[in-house]
């Protein structure tokens, strides 16, 4: 869930509509067959820099599409340090790695 309207610059609302404006061009490419319904960007990203220099590429859709899918990310772009782990399970599934509450120190409180 995004709620930037009161932290984001109309320039970064504007960025954040044309990307979901661009995935869901992406689905439809999907749904017209212009896209492999398995090997597809969506389903492979997030694209690393690791990922899309190195020397074997073996998706049939082009680096460029995977690491640059809007121009802007030519000059503004951000590079995720890993991929998608576990598929999608990381994505729907909140996995704390904190230490419990229990094992916090009582802080005394002042009345």
């Amino acid at each position: 869930m995004v709620e930037p309207t009161e932290s984001e610059s109309k320039e970064e609302l504007d960025r954040f509509c044309e990307a979901m404006i661009s995935i869901r061009n992406e689905i439809r490419d999907i749904e017209e067959g212009k896209l492999d319904k398995i090997d597809n960007p969506l389903r492979n990203s997030p694209h690393t820099m690791q990922v899309l220099i190195s020397d074997e590429w073996t998706h049939s859709y082009s680096r460029e599409i995977a690491g640059f899918p809007l121009p802007y990310t030519l000059e503004k772009k951000f590079w995720p340090s890993v991929g998608r782990i576990d598929s999608a399970y990381g994505d729907r599934n909140l996995v704390c790695s904190c230490v419990p509450v229990s094992q916090y120190a009582e802080i005394p409180v002042d009345n």
